[in-house]
């Protein structure tokens, strides 16, 4: 059975009803290590050898974190900046991290009409992304699409609900051992995984 690793990261989780809900329901189990950062490093300090065990011990890593302007919360940022050092995750003899699966789990304001070329947002959510993508495909990480839960601010309580029982599902299936990651790639996001809709 996979390990997973969720490095959950938003500075104001207080007011953020979506990402509550997500993080409630993640499953109680000693395979599903949940991280809050802004909660264990209020001053941005990061234990960096800390972190590294703990990817060592997980095979499946997860950032769930909201989109704030086109990118992640500082301390993620940071927690990429110092924990993935060159010699370790990438460069001469960084393959500690070679072939684990990882992948952003997010929320968005914006509903997903708005993240298009010819949305507000101009760009789709894959674009913003691509430093994550490049980030982990650098570290020899398998980068998965996202699993996405969009235009939160609206968002009513049925369809909160759906969403958060798909990120739950979504969870179990790792567990499970029923991720298939080339056919995870070839989706546009890993909801599709649990609620499967026709091209």
């Amino acid at each position: 059975m996979p390990k997973i690793l969720i490095l959950f990261a938003h500075p104001r989780l207080e007011k953020s009803r979506a990402n509550r809900s997500l993080v409630d329901v993640i499953p109680t189990t000693p395979d599903i290590t949940f991280r809050d950062l802004y909660e264990l490093y209020p001053d941005f300090n990061i234990d960096v050898e800390a972190e590294k065990d703990l990817l060592l011990q997980h095979e499946v890593i997860i950032w769930h974190h909201p989109i704030f302007w086109y990118s992640c919360p500082p301390l993620l940022k940071q927690w990429i900046d110092m924990v993935l050092e060159f010699g370790w995750a990438y460069g001469p003899g960084g393959n500690k991290l070679n072939g684990k699966l990882i992948f952003n789990a997010i929320t968005t304001g914006g509903a997903p009409e708005a993240y298009a070329p010819t949305g507000h947002n101009r760009f789709t959510v894959s674009q913003f992304l691509a430093p994550f993508d490049q980030t982990a495909t650098l570290c020899k990480m398998i980068y998965l699409p996202p699993f996405l839960v969009q235009g939160t601010h609206r968002l009513s309580i049925e369809n909160l609900h759906k969403h958060t029982n798909d990120y739950r599902l979504l969870l179990q299936k790792i567990l499970d051992g029923q991720l298939e990651p080339s056919i995870a790639k070839t989706l546009t996001s890993l909801n599709e995984i649990v609620q499967p809709v026709n091209h």
